[in-house]
């Protein structure tokens, strides 16, 4: 079998090319545990299969590094454009990709030597869609966890154009700086989905944070009915953000794409930075902008091939 490693910000992925390889579905999560592994396979933050379409130009199958079937990754889905464009699978510099059922829009920064060279991608912009903030959609559940509680704007400082909110009631339900217990310390977290589940936590310190630690328990915490990835996440400043995540199924990586969109609308729903950020990760660097008129997170980074083999 023919694979292509790829990297976004150091969030690695063996990437497998559908179209050619035909491997039957109850193989893939064993295949994709087995191939992820750093020291007896290739070595990964999880496998992606690309594979053929029907309701956009190509599907982004995805599978966690012990197995488990993800919804969306973000440095996943650029290096996805990559491959179809540098592999000829298109022509075109602007694609669909579907993952779990969901359309993403993807235009490519395209590098070349020469004005009539067809050129490589270089970087991605990538349409993630509208930021989820209701609870149940997330999924999160503080009173199954019984140590917080949602926030409760009361009609005071709800501005989320009514994604998440009662209008009937004047309330809104999203979990916005809501106290959680972790081994025995409080913490305080916003809750978003893009696709997938994320809890983000405002700290300082968090270059130094034992991330191996405490990790575990806010993926596999009660709260949580289908695990999250979590970010801990320092201001910088209004304009810049460092990131550290912990993500179900893989454990630390470098860079969450789709936890950089949660951080930014994280981050205005607690007024701490503007709505167009730069978040630093350990491997790098994403562009983040939440466009609140279309309600639309907008992500661009980098894609890159790593090497190609078999196996």
């Amino acid at each position: 079998m023919k694979f292509t490693k790829m990297q976004g910000c150091g969030n690695d992925y063996v990437y497998i090319d559908g179209f050619r390889e035909k491997i039957p579905a109850a193989e893939k999560p064993g295949l994709a545990k087995r191939l992820s592994d750093r020291h007896f396979g290739i070595g990964s933050d999880g496998v992606i299969f690309i594979n053929p379409a029907e309701d956009a130009d190509f599907e982004m199958e995805m599978y966690n590094a012990d197995g488990t079937r993800s919804e969306m990754c973000g440095n996943g889905i650029r290096c996805v454009a990559k491959f179809v464009y540098d592999k000829g699978l298109t022509d075109s510099e602007h694609i669909t990709v579907v993952s779990a059922g969901q359309v993403r829009y993807l235009s490519m920064v395209i590098e070349r030597q020469h004005p009539w060279d067809r050129g490589v991608v270089k970087r991605v912009r990538v349409n993630m869609g509208s930021p989820v903030l209701e609870p149940e959609r997330i999924p999160v559940n503080l009173w199954g966890g019984s140590e917080g509680k949602t926030h409760d704007h009361e009609g005071q400082a709800c501005d989320n154009e009514g994604q998440a909110c009662d209008n009937e009631e004047k309330t809104c339900n999203a979990v916005i700086n809501a106290p959680i217990e972790v081994k025995g310390k409080q913490y305080h977290m916003t809750c978003v989905s893009m696709g997938n589940p994320h809890a983000v936590v405002f700290m300082d310190g968090v270059e130094d944070l034992r991330l191996e630690e405490i990790g575990p328990s806010f993926e596999n915490h009660i709260c949580f009915p289908k695990r999250v990835n979590t970010e801990f996440v320092e201001i910088l400043d209004r304009q810049h953000v460092f990131m550290r995540v912990w993500e179900r199924g893989a454990g630390e990586t470098l860079a969450c794409g789709t936890g950089c969109c949660a951080v930014a609308v994280a981050c205005v729903l607690n007024d701490l930075t503007d709505s167009d950020i730069t978040v630093k990760l350990l491997g790098g660097e994403l562009q983040i902008e939440w466009d609140r008129e279309q309600d639309l997170i907008y992500m661009t980074g980098p894609a890159e091939t790593v090497y190609e083999g078999e196996i």
